[in-house]
């Protein structure tokens, strides 16, 4: 059986208040008092207290104390997708390896002793990759086997998860490193509308990284089930735009997975036996998601609570998220038993995952 041992995580820079946030897209949209009162609600019910970025522009009072954006009212020449790549190459290999770093240090196993290697992002790619520099950093066996998975969006770690568990049925004494960065602020675009809105309250910037082997510690992996709620599509969707990558996401999203569990509902118990489940790790994609999802199963609002603790201390990290919610469940010694993972994304994708806490 599939173990997911021991998880590493890593921010970049200190953190950023929300409000300091909004005080920056007040700036950058150009709007007015009663658009900026708009703007100010929706951060101060994001459920967000402070977020990371890369980019420590967000925080700074004075355009001329910008690094990255232009020091203009306007923010123009806005930064293309070039220009955001090139920090996404730069920052990214650092931000894994403090994950990396993180998860190993809890021993047994050394870079070295590591044979294979998933890298998951969908906020930058490049060839050579992350992986080959991260590779390089740590010392890892150059004949290690590489999986990268790109552009799949928050649920992307529950397919690296699957992935590596593939990897240890086939290869018993296999020792898999899983690696998630994502860079998510890079891709801030200042078109005002909903889904920019939207998207620009909740995302942050993180890393991390997971040790999954056949040794009997941490997590044991029982089960996964994906799910796809179609008429979701157009409402949730990443693309690769002139300036960084452009997020479709619409405020239907969350009563889009309300009714799309209410229709799986069936099939999750007869697969998971949902009645005799007490623990649940939902993606916290945004506060009223882990609220719909919380509606939809009918469970109490105490098992979201480190999905909502990850989400104010951290905001959204897209594929990274999942693995900061485990890694406090794991922490966790009030938490025993089977534990059901829930992730979302572009398509509308739901994802799930059959924990056994060791």
């Amino acid at each position: 059986m599939t173990f997911l041992n021991q998880i590493g995580l890593a921010n970049p820079g200190t953190p950023i208040y929300q409000q300091e946030i909004a005080r920056f897209m007040r700036k950058a949209h150009g709007l007015d008092e009663y658009e900026g009162r708009k703007l100010d609600f929706l951060y101060r019910k994001s459920g967000i207290d402070t977020r990371y970025s890369v980019l420590r522009d967000f925080d700074k009072e004075q355009i001329e104390d910008y690094s990255f954006f232009p020091k203009t009212d306007d923010l123009e020449p806005f930064p293309g997708t070039k220009e955001r790549m090139e920090v996404f190459a730069k920052e990214a290999p650092d931000l894994a390896e403090r994950a990396v770093r993180e998860c190993l240090a809890k021993g047994p196993i050394s870079p070295s002793e590591l044979t294979h290697l998933i890298l998951v992002s969908c906020t930058g790619m490049l060839a050579p990759g992350v992986e080959l520099t991260l590779m390089n950093k740590l010392g890892i066996n150059p004949q290690v086997e590489r999986y990268c998975i790109h552009f799949m969006g928050c649920y992307a770690a529950f397919s690296g998860i699957k992935l590596a568990d593939k990897i240890l049925r086939a290869e018993p004494k296999a020792q898999v490193l899983l690696v998630s960065v994502e860079l998510c602020t890079l891709h801030f675009q200042k078109v005002y509308n909903e889904d920019n809105l939207l998207a620009n309250s909740l995302f942050g910037d993180g890393a991390a990284a997971a040790l999954l082997s056949n040794r009997s510690e941490g997590f044991a992996i029982q089960d996964y089930t994906s799910h796809l709620i179609s008429e979701g599509a157009p409402d949730m969707a990443w693309s690769i735009g002139d300036f960084g990558f452009e997020m479709a996401l619409s405020k239907y999203v969350p009563q889009l997975l309300q009714d799309g569990i209410g229709k799986f509902k069936d099939a999750f118990e007869s697969k998971f036996k949902l009645s005799q489940i007490s623990n649940f790790a939902i993606h916290p994609g945004g506060k009223q998601i882990l609220q719909k999802v919380q509606e939809a199963f009918g469970f109490s609002e105490d098992c979201n609570r480190q999905a909502m603790e990850v989400l104010r201390n951290f905001g959204n990290m897209s594929s990274a998220t999942i693995l900061f919610v485990l890694q406090a469940m794991m922490k966790d010694d009030s938490i025993s038993g089977e534990i059901l993972a829930m992730g979302f994304g572009p398509g509308l994708t739901l994802e799930t995952l059959m924990l056994q806490k060791t």
